[in-house]
Protein backbone atom coordinates (compact mmCIF):
# COMPACT_ATOMS: atom_id res chain seq x y z
CA UNK A 1 0.00 0.00 0.00
CA UNK A 2 3.00 2.50 0.77
CA UNK A 3 4.25 1.87 -3.29
CA UNK A 4 0.34 2.83 -4.12
CA UNK A 5 0.36 6.38 -1.93
CA UNK A 6 3.98 7.08 -3.08
CA UNK A 7 3.01 6.41 -6.57
CA UNK A 8 0.30 8.65 -6.52
CA UNK A 9 2.05 11.37 -4.62
CA UNK A 10 4.87 11.77 -7.29
CA UNK A 11 2.25 11.81 -10.22
CA UNK A 12 0.54 14.01 -8.53
CA UNK A 13 3.05 16.52 -7.43
CA UNK A 14 4.62 16.02 -11.10
CA UNK A 15 1.51 17.43 -12.17
CA UNK A 16 1.61 20.42 -9.66
CA UNK A 17 5.60 20.79 -11.55
CA UNK A 18 4.17 20.80 -15.14
CA UNK A 19 0.99 22.36 -14.38
CA UNK A 20 -0.92 19.32 -16.08
CA UNK A 21 -0.19 15.80 -16.89
CA UNK A 22 1.25 14.72 -20.30
CA UNK A 23 -0.90 13.87 -22.85
CA UNK A 24 -3.84 14.36 -20.77
CA UNK A 25 -6.76 17.66 -20.33
CA UNK A 26 -6.20 17.79 -16.57
CA UNK A 27 -5.13 20.76 -14.99
CA UNK A 28 -4.01 21.09 -11.21
CA UNK A 29 -7.00 20.21 -10.06
CA UNK A 30 -7.82 17.43 -12.36
CA UNK A 31 -4.50 15.90 -11.28
CA UNK A 32 -5.00 16.50 -7.23
CA UNK A 33 -8.68 15.27 -7.49
CA UNK A 34 -7.84 12.01 -9.38
CA UNK A 35 -5.17 11.82 -7.34
CA UNK A 36 -7.22 11.67 -4.24
CA UNK A 37 -9.94 9.07 -6.06
CA UNK A 38 -7.28 7.02 -6.57
CA UNK A 39 -5.98 6.36 -2.67
CA UNK A 40 -10.00 5.85 -2.59
CA UNK A 41 -9.74 3.37 -5.14
CA UNK A 42 -7.08 1.74 -4.66
CA UNK A 43 -8.01 1.25 -0.79
CA UNK A 44 -5.22 3.37 0.71
CA UNK A 45 -7.84 5.28 2.46
CA UNK A 46 -11.27 5.05 2.86
CA UNK A 47 -13.84 7.84 1.67
CA UNK A 48 -14.51 8.75 5.85
CA UNK A 49 -10.75 8.49 5.95
CA UNK A 50 -10.52 10.95 2.90
CA UNK A 51 -12.61 13.86 4.50
CA UNK A 52 -11.24 13.53 7.97
CA UNK A 53 -8.16 14.61 6.03
CA UNK A 54 -9.56 17.97 4.77
CA UNK A 55 -9.08 20.89 7.27
CA UNK A 56 -12.58 21.89 7.10
CA UNK A 57 -11.55 25.75 8.80
CA UNK A 58 -9.00 26.58 5.87
CA UNK A 59 -12.24 25.54 3.07
CA UNK A 60 -14.51 27.42 5.08
CA UNK A 61 -12.45 30.83 5.23
CA UNK A 62 -11.43 30.57 1.54
CA UNK A 63 -15.27 29.96 0.77
CA UNK A 64 -16.57 32.87 3.28
CA UNK A 65 -14.02 35.30 1.78
CA UNK A 66 -14.56 34.63 -1.96
CA UNK A 67 -17.96 35.49 -1.19
CA UNK A 68 -17.33 38.41 0.01
CA UNK A 69 -15.16 39.23 -2.90
CA UNK A 70 -17.92 38.21 -5.33
CA UNK A 71 -20.16 40.64 -3.44
CA UNK A 72 -17.61 43.59 -4.10
CA UNK A 73 -17.28 42.47 -8.16
CA UNK A 74 -20.86 42.49 -8.59
CA UNK A 75 -21.16 46.07 -7.35
CA UNK A 76 -18.68 47.00 -9.50
CA UNK A 77 -16.30 47.90 -6.58
CA UNK A 78 -13.12 46.93 -8.57
CA UNK A 79 -14.32 48.67 -11.40
CA UNK A 80 -14.88 51.88 -9.80
CA UNK A 81 -11.51 51.57 -8.21
CA UNK A 82 -9.62 50.85 -11.40
CA UNK A 83 -10.88 53.25 -13.52
CA UNK A 84 -10.47 55.98 -10.89
CA UNK A 85 -6.74 54.80 -10.69
CA UNK A 86 -6.84 54.90 -14.85
CA UNK A 87 -8.15 58.53 -14.85
CA UNK A 88 -5.49 60.06 -12.53
CA UNK A 89 -4.15 63.53 -13.32
CA UNK A 90 -0.14 61.99 -12.83
CA UNK A 91 2.84 61.29 -15.08
CA UNK A 92 3.40 57.63 -15.81
CA UNK A 93 5.55 57.22 -12.70
CA UNK A 94 2.76 58.79 -10.47
CA UNK A 95 0.06 55.89 -11.97
CA UNK A 96 2.72 53.16 -11.44
CA UNK A 97 2.97 53.96 -7.89
CA UNK A 98 -0.99 54.15 -7.83
CA UNK A 99 -1.29 51.20 -9.48
CA UNK A 100 1.03 49.48 -6.72
CA UNK A 101 -0.25 51.08 -3.73
CA UNK A 102 -4.37 49.89 -4.51
CA UNK A 103 -3.17 46.54 -5.87
CA UNK A 104 -1.23 45.43 -2.89
CA UNK A 105 -3.93 46.86 -0.46
CA UNK A 106 -6.73 45.21 -2.07
CA UNK A 107 -4.71 42.30 -2.47
CA UNK A 108 -3.59 41.86 1.55
CA UNK A 109 -7.31 42.29 2.40
CA UNK A 110 -9.10 39.91 -0.35
CA UNK A 111 -7.51 36.88 -3.18
CA UNK A 112 -5.25 38.20 -5.33
CA UNK A 113 -6.66 36.22 -7.69
CA UNK A 114 -9.32 38.04 -8.01
CA UNK A 115 -8.24 41.55 -8.31
CA UNK A 116 -5.79 40.68 -10.40
CA UNK A 117 -9.01 39.47 -12.97
CA UNK A 118 -10.85 42.35 -11.81
CA UNK A 119 -8.16 45.35 -12.63
CA UNK A 120 -6.40 44.07 -15.54
CA UNK A 121 -8.76 44.43 -18.41
CA UNK A 122 -9.78 48.27 -16.91
CA UNK A 123 -6.22 48.92 -16.57
CA UNK A 124 -5.71 48.18 -20.51
CA UNK A 125 -8.05 50.12 -21.11
CA UNK A 126 -7.28 53.04 -19.25
CA UNK A 127 -3.65 52.81 -20.66
CA UNK A 128 -4.88 52.86 -24.24
CA UNK A 129 -7.16 56.06 -24.10
CA UNK A 130 -3.99 57.61 -22.18
CA UNK A 131 -1.90 56.25 -24.85
CA UNK A 132 0.44 54.37 -22.20
CA UNK A 133 2.15 50.88 -22.93
CA UNK A 134 0.28 48.53 -20.80
CA UNK A 135 3.11 46.54 -20.01
CA UNK A 136 4.96 48.16 -17.22
CA UNK A 137 1.77 48.43 -15.32
CA UNK A 138 0.34 44.96 -15.94
CA UNK A 139 3.66 43.86 -14.49
CA UNK A 140 3.31 45.67 -11.80
CA UNK A 141 -0.31 44.71 -11.07
CA UNK A 142 1.04 40.72 -10.93
CA UNK A 143 3.62 41.51 -8.78
CA UNK A 144 2.44 43.88 -5.85
CA UNK A 145 -0.69 41.95 -5.69
CA UNK A 146 0.93 39.26 -4.61
CA UNK A 147 3.61 40.91 -2.89
CA UNK A 148 0.71 42.59 -1.10
CA UNK A 149 -0.94 39.36 -0.07
CA UNK A 150 1.84 38.27 1.91
CA UNK A 151 0.99 41.57 4.23
CA UNK A 152 -2.18 39.76 6.03
CA UNK A 153 -2.93 35.67 6.75
CA UNK A 154 -5.87 36.19 4.26
CA UNK A 155 -4.10 37.68 1.20
CA UNK A 156 -3.72 34.62 -0.68
CA UNK A 157 -4.77 30.59 -0.13
CA UNK A 158 -1.42 29.73 1.11
CA UNK A 159 -1.48 32.07 4.27
CA UNK A 160 -5.28 30.99 4.75
CA UNK A 161 -3.45 27.33 5.20
CA UNK A 162 -0.61 28.66 7.21
CA UNK A 163 -3.04 30.75 9.45
CA UNK A 164 -5.70 28.27 10.00
CA UNK A 165 -3.49 25.19 10.52
CA UNK A 166 -0.88 27.05 13.04
CA UNK A 167 -3.11 29.01 14.87
CA UNK A 168 -1.29 32.13 14.32
CA UNK A 169 -1.82 35.81 15.42
CA UNK A 170 -3.70 37.71 12.70
CA UNK A 171 -2.35 40.95 14.39
CA UNK A 172 1.12 39.53 15.24
CA UNK A 173 1.84 38.47 11.49
CA UNK A 174 0.62 41.56 9.93
CA UNK A 175 2.84 43.56 11.64
CA UNK A 176 5.71 41.20 11.11
CA UNK A 177 5.40 41.10 7.77
CA UNK A 178 4.46 44.98 7.44
CA UNK A 179 7.88 46.25 7.02
CA UNK A 180 9.68 43.66 4.36
CA UNK A 181 6.09 43.90 2.04
CA UNK A 182 6.14 47.73 2.54
CA UNK A 183 10.09 47.38 1.68
CA UNK A 184 9.07 45.00 -1.36
CA UNK A 185 6.44 47.31 -2.74
CA UNK A 186 9.18 50.39 -2.58
CA UNK A 187 11.79 48.05 -4.78
CA UNK A 188 8.99 47.04 -6.75
CA UNK A 189 7.97 50.58 -7.77
CA UNK A 190 12.16 51.42 -8.06
CA UNK A 191 12.71 48.65 -10.54
CA UNK A 192 9.70 48.71 -12.77
CA UNK A 193 10.86 52.72 -13.15
CA UNK A 194 14.11 51.37 -14.10
CA UNK A 195 13.64 48.87 -16.13
CA UNK A 196 10.98 51.09 -18.29
CA UNK A 197 13.51 54.00 -18.39
CA UNK A 198 11.49 56.28 -20.61
CA UNK A 199 9.62 53.92 -22.56
CA UNK A 200 6.14 54.58 -21.32
CA UNK A 201 4.18 55.49 -24.24
CA UNK A 202 2.13 54.00 -27.22
CA UNK A 203 0.09 54.94 -29.79
CA UNK A 204 -3.41 52.65 -29.90
CA UNK A 205 -4.25 52.21 -33.76
CA UNK A 206 -7.53 51.13 -34.81
CA UNK A 207 -8.26 47.63 -35.11
CA UNK A 208 -6.14 46.67 -32.53
CA UNK A 209 -6.88 43.88 -30.66
CA UNK A 210 -9.23 45.75 -27.92
CA UNK A 211 -9.31 49.16 -29.60
CA UNK A 212 -12.55 50.43 -29.47
CA UNK A 213 -14.17 47.81 -27.39
CA UNK A 214 -15.46 48.83 -24.10
CA UNK A 215 -14.51 46.59 -21.29
CA UNK A 216 -17.63 44.46 -19.79
CA UNK A 217 -17.47 44.79 -15.96
CA UNK A 218 -20.06 45.39 -13.60
CA UNK A 219 -21.73 48.95 -13.26
CA UNK A 220 -20.84 50.48 -9.63
CA UNK A 221 -23.77 50.13 -7.32
CA UNK A 222 -23.09 52.13 -3.61
CA UNK A 223 -25.36 50.11 -1.92
CA UNK A 224 -23.93 46.77 -2.61
CA UNK A 225 -20.62 47.88 -2.41
CA UNK A 226 -21.32 49.62 0.86
CA UNK A 227 -22.33 46.00 1.78
CA UNK A 228 -19.36 44.44 0.41
CA UNK A 229 -17.38 46.96 2.42
CA UNK A 230 -19.13 46.78 5.63
CA UNK A 231 -18.32 43.26 6.34
CA UNK A 232 -15.07 43.23 5.05
CA UNK A 233 -14.05 46.10 7.26
CA UNK A 234 -16.23 44.04 10.37
CA UNK A 235 -14.26 40.73 9.46
CA UNK A 236 -10.78 42.94 9.81
CA UNK A 237 -12.01 44.08 12.86
CA UNK A 238 -12.75 40.76 13.97
CA UNK A 239 -9.53 39.00 13.28
CA UNK A 240 -7.68 41.98 14.31
CA UNK A 241 -8.71 41.57 18.05
CA UNK A 242 -8.29 38.34 17.89
CA UNK A 243 -11.82 36.49 18.38
CA UNK A 244 -11.94 33.19 17.49
CA UNK A 245 -13.44 30.70 15.32
CA UNK A 246 -12.34 33.08 12.55
CA UNK A 247 -13.57 30.66 9.46
CA UNK A 248 -17.35 31.06 11.30
CA UNK A 249 -16.87 34.97 11.07
CA UNK A 250 -15.95 34.88 7.28
CA UNK A 251 -18.93 32.47 7.19
CA UNK A 252 -21.33 34.01 8.62
CA UNK A 253 -20.29 37.25 6.78
CA UNK A 254 -20.97 35.87 3.60
CA UNK A 255 -24.11 34.03 4.67
CA UNK A 256 -25.94 37.32 5.47
CA UNK A 257 -24.36 38.86 2.05
CA UNK A 258 -26.34 36.11 0.12
CA UNK A 259 -29.40 37.20 1.50
CA UNK A 260 -30.18 39.57 -1.12
CA UNK A 261 -32.72 40.97 -3.27
CA UNK A 262 -31.10 41.89 -5.79
CA UNK A 263 -27.96 40.30 -6.79
CA UNK A 264 -28.55 36.27 -7.17
CA UNK A 265 -26.64 33.80 -5.08
CA UNK A 266 -25.80 31.91 -8.53
CA UNK A 267 -23.88 34.79 -9.65
CA UNK A 268 -21.76 34.92 -6.50
CA UNK A 269 -21.50 31.28 -6.49
CA UNK A 270 -20.66 31.69 -10.21
CA UNK A 271 -17.60 33.81 -9.01
CA UNK A 272 -16.40 31.45 -6.25
CA UNK A 273 -13.24 29.87 -6.96
CA UNK A 274 -14.38 26.30 -6.99
CA UNK A 275 -10.93 24.70 -9.10
CA UNK A 276 -9.12 25.90 -5.91
CA UNK A 277 -11.04 24.46 -3.57
CA UNK A 278 -11.26 21.15 -5.06
CA UNK A 279 -7.13 21.73 -5.06
CA UNK A 280 -7.16 22.13 -1.84
CA UNK A 281 -9.79 19.13 -1.07
CA UNK A 282 -6.83 17.04 -3.32
CA UNK A 283 -4.16 17.71 -2.01
CA UNK A 284 -5.35 17.22 1.49
CA UNK A 285 -6.15 13.82 1.07
CA UNK A 286 -2.72 12.92 -0.98
CA UNK A 287 -0.67 14.68 2.05
CA UNK A 288 -2.31 13.20 4.27
CA UNK A 289 -2.25 9.31 3.09
CA UNK A 290 1.58 10.10 2.57
CA UNK A 291 2.46 11.60 6.43
CA UNK A 292 0.11 8.75 7.32
CA UNK A 293 2.85 5.83 5.78
CA UNK A 294 6.19 7.58 7.84
CA UNK A 295 7.52 8.57 4.57
CA UNK A 296 7.46 12.33 4.95
CA UNK A 297 8.92 12.52 8.14
CA UNK A 298 12.07 10.12 6.61
CA UNK A 299 12.39 12.95 4.19
CA UNK A 300 12.94 15.27 6.29
CA UNK A 301 14.76 13.03 8.51
CA UNK A 302 16.84 12.44 5.24
CA UNK A 303 17.04 16.64 4.23
CA UNK A 304 18.13 16.88 7.62
CA UNK A 305 21.13 14.27 8.11
CA UNK A 306 22.12 16.58 4.44
CA UNK A 307 22.30 19.65 6.39
CA UNK A 308 19.08 20.89 4.97
CA UNK A 309 17.62 21.54 8.41
CA UNK A 310 14.43 22.78 8.09
CA UNK A 311 14.02 23.71 11.57
CA UNK A 312 16.15 27.11 10.82
CA UNK A 313 14.11 29.78 9.14
CA UNK A 314 17.21 30.35 6.98
CA UNK A 315 16.89 26.81 5.04
CA UNK A 316 12.94 27.07 5.80
CA UNK A 317 13.20 30.36 3.51
CA UNK A 318 15.24 28.90 0.70
CA UNK A 319 13.67 25.11 0.58
CA UNK A 320 10.30 27.23 0.30
CA UNK A 321 11.63 29.64 -2.37
CA UNK A 322 13.06 26.83 -4.69
CA UNK A 323 9.99 24.34 -4.03
CA UNK A 324 7.38 26.64 -4.49
CA UNK A 325 8.36 27.87 -7.98
CA UNK A 326 8.85 23.84 -9.41
CA UNK A 327 5.41 22.54 -7.61
CA UNK A 328 3.53 25.94 -6.98
CA UNK A 329 3.27 27.84 -3.60
CA UNK A 330 0.10 25.74 -2.29
CA UNK A 331 1.51 22.38 -2.83
CA UNK A 332 4.84 23.81 -1.21
CA UNK A 333 3.28 24.40 1.55
CA UNK A 334 1.54 21.75 2.49
CA UNK A 335 4.67 19.47 2.20
CA UNK A 336 6.58 22.33 4.44
CA UNK A 337 3.64 23.09 6.88
CA UNK A 338 4.50 20.27 9.51
CA UNK A 339 7.93 21.80 9.61
CA UNK A 340 7.00 25.59 10.51
CA UNK A 341 4.29 25.06 13.39
CA UNK A 342 6.30 27.80 15.21
CA UNK A 343 5.43 31.48 15.02
CA UNK A 344 8.37 32.20 13.45
CA UNK A 345 8.38 29.18 10.71
CA UNK A 346 5.02 30.03 10.26
CA UNK A 347 5.76 34.06 9.08
CA UNK A 348 8.77 32.13 7.08
CA UNK A 349 6.97 30.24 5.27
CA UNK A 350 4.01 32.57 4.32
CA UNK A 351 6.70 35.41 3.53
CA UNK A 352 8.63 33.18 1.19
CA UNK A 353 6.23 30.94 -0.59
CA UNK A 354 3.89 34.07 -1.73
CA UNK A 355 7.01 36.52 -2.46
CA UNK A 356 8.19 33.43 -4.65
CA UNK A 357 5.35 33.91 -6.85
CA UNK A 358 6.77 36.83 -8.80
CA UNK A 359 9.95 35.17 -10.04
CA UNK A 360 8.01 33.30 -13.20
CA UNK A 361 4.76 33.78 -15.17
CA UNK A 362 3.39 30.60 -13.56
CA UNK A 363 4.84 31.14 -10.37
CA UNK A 364 1.15 32.39 -9.22
CA UNK A 365 -2.48 32.23 -10.63
CA UNK A 366 -2.23 36.22 -10.30
CA UNK A 367 0.71 36.12 -13.03
CA UNK A 368 -1.31 33.78 -15.25
CA UNK A 369 -4.46 35.55 -14.75
CA UNK A 370 -3.05 38.78 -15.56
CA UNK A 371 -1.33 37.60 -19.00
CA UNK A 372 -4.72 35.79 -20.30
CA UNK A 373 -6.45 38.54 -19.33
CA UNK A 374 -3.94 40.92 -21.20
CA UNK A 375 -3.67 38.58 -23.98
CA UNK A 376 -7.74 39.53 -25.18
CA UNK A 377 -6.52 42.83 -25.54
CA UNK A 378 -3.65 42.06 -27.94
CA UNK A 379 -1.30 42.72 -24.93
CA UNK A 380 0.68 39.72 -25.03
CA UNK A 381 2.80 39.14 -21.31
CA UNK A 382 5.68 36.71 -22.60
CA UNK A 383 8.04 34.69 -20.18
CA UNK A 384 10.62 36.95 -20.83
CA UNK A 385 8.56 39.89 -20.14
CA UNK A 386 7.63 38.65 -16.56
CA UNK A 387 10.90 37.38 -15.87
CA UNK A 388 12.82 40.98 -16.74
CA UNK A 389 10.74 42.16 -13.84
CA UNK A 390 10.02 39.20 -11.94
CA UNK A 391 13.72 38.29 -11.03
CA UNK A 392 14.86 41.64 -10.03
CA UNK A 393 12.03 41.77 -7.84
CA UNK A 394 12.09 38.46 -6.55
CA UNK A 395 15.96 38.75 -5.71
CA UNK A 396 15.43 42.34 -3.61
CA UNK A 397 11.79 41.38 -1.83
CA UNK A 398 13.79 38.06 -0.90
CA UNK A 399 16.80 39.98 0.38
CA UNK A 400 14.85 42.46 2.33
CA UNK A 401 12.87 40.05 3.90
CA UNK A 402 15.55 37.72 4.58
CA UNK A 403 17.05 40.69 6.11
CA UNK A 404 14.21 41.66 8.64
CA UNK A 405 13.55 38.38 9.36
CA UNK A 406 17.55 37.97 10.41
CA UNK A 407 17.41 41.36 12.53
CA UNK A 408 14.02 39.82 14.15
CA UNK A 409 15.39 36.04 14.75
CA UNK A 410 19.13 36.34 14.54
CA UNK A 411 20.35 32.70 15.08
CA UNK A 412 16.95 31.61 14.59
CA UNK A 413 16.79 32.35 11.07
CA UNK A 414 20.30 31.49 10.20
CA UNK A 415 21.04 28.68 12.15
CA UNK A 416 22.13 27.71 15.66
Amino acid sequence: MHSLVLAVFVVVYLGMALGRLPWLALDRTGVAVLGAIALMAGGALTAREAWLAVDVPTMAMLFGLMVVSAQLRLGGFYTRVTRAIAAADLPPQGLLGLVIAASALLSALLANDIICLAMTPILVEGCRERNLKPMPFLLALACASNIGSAATLIGNPQNMLIGQITGLSFTAYLLDAAVPVAASLAALWVIVCLVFRNDWNESWHEGAAGAGTPTQAPAFNAWQTGKGLFFLGLLMAVFLAGVPPREVAALGCAGVLLLSRKLASRDKFALVDWPLLLLFLGLFVVNHALAATGILDYAYALAGRAGLDLNHGGWLFAATAVLSNIVSNVPAVMLLLPKAMAPESALVLALSSTLAGNLLLVGSIANLIVADQAERFGVRVTWGAHLRVGLPVTLASFALSGLWLWLRWGEHFVGQ
